[in-house]
């Protein structure tokens, strides 16, 4: 029913599960510098806290707090940085099936 994940020494957590809209996380982050891959366009959303993000192909770093939500497509890699807990919900998509219509082929 649900999968546990732990990454970088347990600073990383989250519940893996399924609902009608898509294969997601719910998780949590540690203060700390995090370097993330994708094998499925991601729609992650910051539920608290902050997260201070380096899309991939972006030379900027870009601050996302409560509510905010950014797009990595498949295949791709990403930085995030956080000063503190934060929390995270993150949606699994093929190619164009996120329903989000912000066109992300």
């Amino acid at each position: 029913m649900f999968k546990t994940n732990e990454y970088f020494n347990g600073n990383v957590k989250s519940i893996a599960f399924k609902d009608s809209e898509s294969d997601a996380t719910i998780g949590v982050m540690a203060k700390g510098e995090y370097e993330f891959g994708t094998s499925k366009m991601e729609v992650m959303t910051v539920i608290s806290g902050k997260l201070i993000v380096k899309l991939p192909d972006c030379d900027s770093w870009k601050e996302y707090g409560k509510y905010d939500s950014f797009i990595v497509k498949a295949n791709k890699k990403f930085q995030v940085k956080t000063e503190g807990e934060a929390t995270y919900i993150c949606r699994y998509y093929n190619d164009s099936d996120c329903g989000c219509g912000c066109n992300c082929n």
